[in-house]
């Protein structure tokens, strides 16, 4: 594994001390979420509700921010960087592709851009964040691209096609989300999936004791996640070639033999 591997538990007492010493300026915030999430649990007991709420209230203050960019100028890089990864390992304007917790399209756009009209398939369970993806469509004038945008509630893609996506993609889905989520997903990934399609997901990896922060962030051994794609018949392999990018959630490539 390279250098990016994860080996501190950010759920331990002892790294929440160290890190407060260390950024006095993200004790205040850090409260503040740790009631949310406190006051969230209790109204929302199913978790994706739960990370419904987490959105609206996220979103309302900054769909950027939301989808985890702390700077438009970070939102652009980070959807770039996604874009551009994809374009180099497989991706194809004639191919239709799934993009899973869409957002705001901070990927989004550049593939719609990219892909033959109507290719370009964007879930999300969050409404609000939808609404600020098709301002985003419009910023970049987009429409005649035609691009699907639906709310979903759950990853079972009952109302999607057999064999039907060539590419289905999910970046910082799975770090949210606890092991029955992504174990749903998993599931039933392989009945969408085209012949040669493959579905490439990004997660919080630690290869120390699993843990998760408050009920919005998740961390898994990488031989958990691939044991867990083999369980539903898939292939699956660790995507070494993402670790060099700028970014600290790591990535698995899943493919269906059949």
């Amino acid at each position: 594994m390279s250098a990016k591997t994860l080996i501190k538990n950010r759920a331990s007492l002892s790294h929440k001390v160290r890190y407060a010493i260390s950024h006095p300026d993200r004790i205040a915030p850090y409260l503040k979420r740790t009631a949310r999430d406190g006051w969230l649990r209790l109204k929302h007991p199913d978790h994706i509700a739960y990370y419904r709420a987490v959105m609206a209230s996220d979103a309302g203050r900054s769909p950027e921010a939301a989808v985890g960019s702390r700077s438009h100028e970070r939102w652009l890089a980070l959807g770039e960087m996604q874009f551009g990864y994809l374009k180099e390992h497989g991706l194809r304007p004639e191919m239709r592709m799934l993009d899973i917790g869409c957002g705001n399209l901070r990927a989004g756009w550049r593939f719609i851009g990219y892909l033959d009209s109507g290719n370009y398939y964007g879930i999300d369970i969050s409404p609000d964040i939808l609404v600020s993806a098709k301002k985003t469509l419009v910023t970049y004038e987009l429409q005649d691209k035609l691009p699907h945008l639906t709310v979903t509630r759950d990853l079972t893609f009952d109302f999607l096609p057999d064999a039907h996506f060539d590419v289905v993609h999910a970046h910082s889905v799975f770090s949210h989300s606890p092991l029955s989520v992504i174990d749903q997903g998993l599931r039933h990934v392989g009945r969408i999936l085209a012949p040669g399609g493959f579905f490439d997901f990004t997660f919080d990896r630690t290869e120390g004791a699993e843990h998760q922060v408050l009920r919005e962030d998740f961390y898994y051994r990488t031989e958990t996640l691939l044991a867990l794609a083999r369980k539903h018949g898939l292939e699956a392999r660790f995507m070494e070639d993402w670790e060099t990018r700028p970014h600290g959630q790591s990535k698995i490539r899943v493919t269906n033999p059949a």
